[in-house]
């Protein structure tokens, strides 16, 4: 782990000496001297209450003061990892099962089929051209030539309908900020072309342009934690100034929306999407063939989500859970699109249907049945032909192709299956492996198996545990609990590398479907939202009572985990219940549930969260919010993962978390932080980081469990 580069300032150190609490453990205890953090006296008065937020000069991550703690955060948590005896196996382990070569599904534009491949342990996956579906295709673009040190990521891309010009956009250390060139396809020679402050945002190309979203150019430095307002739809030009670009939409009067775009397989209609949240978005169109100029409202309010999918004519093909909690797929007539000339081509069913695919004439219909992939195919009037034949229990993408093709790709994956992919005959439907990688890991000797348990509220959620087969369950097994239950996010079967030592050593990987995700549609996600909020926790905790009480694991051999929103699980669940876990990995996490709205795009969750200006909503987010829940007590070893860069949940939520964390723990585990530099959210990490940081995972949980890894 790199440290920041900075000119250190005078900063006192408070001797905090602690010792891991392994009742006769085999390792060596290792001495923890947390850094001495400065506490101001700010106080907030929410209706009445007053809250204080010491370590609020922590949210200016550009000051040095802050640069200086987190050099010295990091130094502790360098110091402790590399005094665990065999974080150097795991590391080489991992890094030797994660060099396999890596494959995407193909997919064709004008005269050239494109797929990207990583070798094996290469920072950034490479795009590939080929002028036949089964040759080996030549680089296109290989973005570890991006920067140095691979941390520059290609951060999304669209080729034009004939396939001559590609827009791409890169991300800059793992920033959601995006910058976006231009490439000829025949030289592979970049235009003139680049465009700046683009985020959030579609590349979608109409004649000898494309539409876009930005935000206006932040100021005085602070880009990576200023609030991002004023979202703006533009169409650009090739060969011209971005200056130049013709304005398309943007709401001034309502600075916290955003917008944006798309266009149907034939260009002929611009589908203009605005949003307030992460669930729900407005729904407009232009008719170019009639004026386009004109933006026809179609859905004004934000109550739905409806997601485009093509065209038929003047009717657009609209997957929405508009009167569906499930979804069902619509055909909106452009000539009156009011709701009731709507007609169903795929009605909602018992499943949650996630996405459609339109390839060679048929309809693909991606369901989640019961956390797991389902595809049902259909012919294009919604006639039901047949289930498409999965390998198993797993995750498919949805089929990849046009319309017009005869043979469409798909991928299937599992927690103990690679992401395989396969062709798929779109006339006769039947399928065989195109690419199957080959790992070093026995996937034969292990299983998945679903469980169901019962929530506080007496809800059934589901839950996958993946093992080794005939594995001795003797309530001692190393488990990780991982979960998210957030945004309407389905968290589905999938093959982790970093996972792999951990069921090697006899431990299990399990995975809850809690509320506030999207397996079972609008309805499951609601129930985990506002002031339902606390159902996700509960669910959570429930499944850790659930892998003790049929003797998986122990408190003592329990480790939690999750990212952004996960992070806030984590955070909340390790607050309110620290006995029920042993070790707590909340990573880039919202802790911090009274401010977190006002950084970057925070404001677009309080859809699923509210906001602390309401009072009724500060009277339930101050009963859960991690930071302002810690308190004098025992909590778990705790490791906090963040990134100088995530723009997304900016660092400040961890800082402020791990500061009150290490000043409160009454026990002896370990409080520490882990800063990554030059990365983000998550998106585009490097290999090498992710070797590094999963290493630095397993060996802290192995550790903190007194459980060794094997030379």
């Amino acid at each position: 782990m790199k440290k920041l580069s900075i000119i250190m300032f005078a900063f006192t150190i408070t001797m905090l000496a602690c010792k891991q609490e392994h009742p006769d453990s085999e390792f060596k205890p290792i001495q923890v001297k947390y850094p001495h953090t400065k506490q101001d006296t700010i106080v907030e008065d929410y209706f009445g209450q007053k809250i204080p937020d010491p370590y609020r000069w922590l949210e200016d991550d550009n000051s040095p003061e802050t640069k200086a703690w987190v050099v010295e955060e990091n130094k502790v948590t360098d110091e402790y990892l590399s005094q665990i005896p065999f974080q150097e196996n795991i590391r080489k382990r991992l890094e030797k099962i994660w060099n396999y070569e890596k494959y995407s599904s193909p997919f064709k534009e004008g005269d050239y089929y494109y797929y990207f491949k990583n070798d094996g342990l290469q920072n950034q996956s490479v795009l590939y051209q080929s002028q036949g579906i089964k040759d080996e295709g030549t680089v296109f673009i290989d973005p570890n030539k991006f920067s140095e040190d691979g941390t520059t990521s290609l951060g999304g891309m669209e080729f034009n309908n004939d396939g001559k010009y590609l827009a791409y956009a890169i991300s800059e250390g793992g920033s959601d900020w995006r910058k976006v060139f231009v490439m000829d396809v025949n030289t592979k020679e970049l235009l003139n072309d680049k465009l700046e402050w683009v985020k959030f945002s579609s590349l979608a190309w109409r004649q000898d342009g494309f539409y876009y979203s930005r935000y206006p150019q932040p100021k005085g430095g602070d880009e990576l934690s200023s609030k991002n307002e004023f979202h703006s739809l533009y169409y650009h030009k090739l060969g011209t100034s971005q200056a130049d670009d013709q304005l398309i939409y943007v709401d001034k009067e309502n600075p916290l929306r955003n917008v944006y775009a798309t266009t149907s397989e034939d260009e002929r209609f611009v589908i203009i999407s605005t949003s307030e949240s992460t669930s729900g978005n407005g729904l407009y169109f232009i008719d170019t063939e009639k004026d386009a100029n004109k933006i026809v409202p179609v859905i004004t309010d934000f109550n739905n989500d409806y997601n485009f999918i093509d065209n038929e004519g003047d009717e657009l093909l609209v997957l929405t859970n508009d009167n569906a909690p499930l979804e069902r797929l619509v055909m909106i007539n452009t000539n009156n699109p009011s709701k009731e000339t709507w007609t169903d081509i795929i009605p909602e069913s018992k499943d949650a249907l996630k996405g459609i695919s339109l390839v060679g004439g048929k309809i693909f219909a991606n369901y989640i049945h019961d956390a797991s992939s389902l595809i049902k195919v259909f012919d294009s009037k919604g006639k039901f032909i047949q289930d498409l034949a999965l390998p198993g229990i797993g995750t498919s993408g949805g089929v990849n192709g046009k319309k017009s093709d005869d043979t469409g790709f798909y991928s299937f994956t599992s927690f103990i299956r690679p992401n395989t992919i396969y062709s798929l005959n779109a006339e006769n439907l039947n399928s065989e492996v195109f690419r199957e990688p080959k790992v070093d890991f026995d996937s034969d000797a292990y299983e998945t198996k679903q469980v169901w348990y019962s929530s506080k509220d007496g809800t059934k959620v589901p839950m996958f545990l993946t093992m080794k087969k005939g594995l001795k369950i003797d309530g001692e097994r190393p488990t990780l609990l991982y979960g998210y239950g957030g945004f309407d996010i389905s968290i589905l079967p999938s093959f982790s590398i970093s996972r792999l030592p951990i069921l090697e050593n006899d431990g299990i990987y399990a995975v809850a479907n809690i509320r506030g995700g999207g397996e079972f549609g609008k309805e499951w996600h609601e129930a985990g939202t506002k002031e339902r909020k606390q159902n996700v926790f509960d669910d959570f905790i429930a499944a850790a009572e659930k892998l003790i009480a049929d003797g998986y694991t122990s408190s003592d051999r329990l480790a939690i985990q999750g990212g952004s929103n996960g992070g806030l699980l984590v955070g909340a669940c390790m607050t309110q219940r620290p006995d029920l876990f042993k070790v707590a990995f909340p990573a880039v996490g919202v802790l911090d549930m009274l401010r977190y709205h006002k950084f970057t795009i925070g404001w677009a969750w309080a859809g699923d969260y509210g906001k602390s200006e309401d009072e009724e909503a500060f009277n339930y987010l101050i009963k859960y919010s991690p930071l302002q829940n810690i308190k004098p007590e025992k909590y778990p070893a705790t490791l906090v993962t963040t990134a100088d860069h995530d723009d997304r949940v900016v660092p400040a939520h961890s800082f402020k978390f791990i500061a009150e964390l290490q000043k409160n723990q009454q026990g002896t585990n370990p409080t520490l932080i882990r800063i990554e530099t030059s990365a983000g959210h998550g998106a585009g990490k490097p290999t090498s980081k992710q070797i590094e940081e999963a290493a630095d995972i397993l060996s802290f949980m192995f550790f903190n469990m007194n459980v060794r890894y094997p030379e």
